[in-house]
């Protein structure tokens, strides 16, 4: 059932609402162990290689779509807040029309011109045809993605993190079980983990949409609610868009750095790729806090309490650090084994490589958790160009040393690559951050004064 975050002790219900997210988001890191594991273990470096060269491509229209449904969910939570429970359901109504256009279009160009934006980011030729394969369908899925997305965010912003839980342990475990059948019974190659990937995700979306016509009363569409509105999806694409482009915009940096790694050759970037999958699966409670940051500034926005927004993102920062110290440790001193998960033990040149990477990823872990929180923060406000403008400081940062940095300082260079970007990103939405929350404090005050 629908839950405020309005009332109540601040810190109990972030870490109530946070804690299913954050075993989603771990699960969600199961899909990616999953085709890791199984096909670094079973089909070879060359076919991990092949998955990992198309990371960075993936990231960056996944995470266009991913955006877009977060930012599609932001005026469901504000209305939610503010009890506007009618206007709540037609932005319902209108956020999901667009994102099955939105969905359907992007699934047919990015399909179209895979192969030719694989050769542009110089993907080894060893690896081009599985890095291809793989991906495209991947993207063909990419309708099951967005109504899992558009799905988990709607019942979040109406502070249910439990049962996107609950579906996505139901899909991870489909996930698995079909990587194993399509590679080791059908003896599939990279597209049977991308097969059974996208009937996960698939899985995973229905039973949200069935979930919620059943269970959420304060869905129930009234016939005047059904009419789409100009004005409202004007609105949702203005939250969903910038939101989107700051995923897709970050995520050119990550291309550009790919690009720049892939010409060191297929054993670097098995490397890098398993360094990757390690990195994804330890930064996934800071992907819980800035959903949490998001629906909760969002919903105590629309309520007007702006001192709990205050008090809420401060105790997120701080939960946020204090992982960060206690992941960054484990990844120094156990950082070889988590490596070993995803390549052979005999590959000890690919192992060394991704140690090296993870080893400095972690020395900086909490400036990432700050970052999240207050982007994700912003967003929840209602600032989506606020976030999509970090997004773009990180890009300028990726772009700088995938261009000048790397190519002279080789995998060094590239291991250093993210903290830049987060250093630049997190001075940004700091300062921006307490100017918007200003803002909205004299909005607050001059509605009181009027009154």
């Amino acid at each position: 059932m629908e839950k405020s975050l309005t009332e109540g002790n601040s810190l109990k219900q972030i870490l109530y609402f946070a804690f299913p997210l954050l075993l989603g988001n771990l699960f969600q890191q199961l899909y990616n162990l999953a085709d890791s594991v199984i096909v670094g273990k079973t089909l070879g470096i060359d076919a991990l290689a092949s998955v990992g060269a198309s990371s960075s491509l993936n990231f960056l229209i996944l995470g266009f779509c991913m955006g877009l449904c977060g930012g599609f969910a932001i005026p469901v939570a504000q209305t939610f807040g503010a009890k506007e429970y009618s206007l709540m359901r037609r932005y319902v109504v209108n956020a999901s029309v667009l994102a099955a256009g939105i969905s359907i279009a992007i699934a047919v160009v990015t399909a179209l011109f895979c192969r030719q934006i694989l050769i542009l980011i110089r993907t080894p030729e060893n690896i081009l045809d599985g890095a291809y394969l793989y991906l495209v369908i991947i993207f063909i899925g990419i309708p099951f993605t967005v109504l899992y997305n558009l799905a988990a965010g709607i019942l979040r912003s109406l502070g249910d993190s439990k049962s996107p839980f609950l579906f996505l342990v139901i899909s991870t475990v489909i996930n698995v079980i079909g990587d194993l059948v399509c590679i080791l019974v059908f003896g599939m190659g990279v597209e049977g983990a991308a097969i059974s990937t996208i009937v996960a995700q698939a899985i995973s979306g229905i039973c949200c949409v069935l979930y919620m016509k059943k269970r959420f009363a304060i869905l129930k569409l009234e016939r005047q609610e059904e009419k789409l509105s100009s004005h409202r999806m004007k609105i949702l694409l203005g939250m969903g868009v910038p939101m989107g482009l700051q995923f897709s915009i970050t995520a050119i940096g990550s291309v550009i750095l790919q690009s720049a790694v892939n010409t060191l050759g297929s054993t670097v970037v098995a490397a890098f790729t398993a360094g990757m999958k390690v990195k994804q699966f330890t930064m996934s409670p800071y992907d819980a806090l800035s959903n949490t940051s998001a629906t909760f500034c969002g919903q105590n926005l629309g309520a007007r309490k702006i001192d709990r927004i205050y008090k809420g993102v401060w105790q997120m920062i701080v939960i946020g650090v204090i992982y960060s110290l206690l992941a960054g440790a484990a990844m120094i001193i156990w950082g070889d084994w988590m490596v070993g998960i995803f390549v052979d033990a005999g590959e000890a040149e690919v192992i060394s490589y991704a140690y090296k990477y993870i080893r400095c990823l972690a020395w900086f872990y909490y400036l990432l958790a700050i970052l999240g929180i207050l982007r994700s923060g912003v967003q929840g406000l209602g600032h989506s160009g606020s976030a999509m403008f970090a997004g773009l400081t990180e890009m300028i940062a990726r772009t700088v040393m995938g261009l000048f940095v790397i190519p002279v300082y080789g995998f060094t260079a590239a291991c250093f690559t993210d903290q830049t970007a987060w250093i630049a990103a997190t001075i940004y939405i700091t300062v921006d951050f307490f100017i918007i929350m200003k803002k909205e404090r004299k909005k607050r005050e001059d509605v009181i004064t009027e009154a």
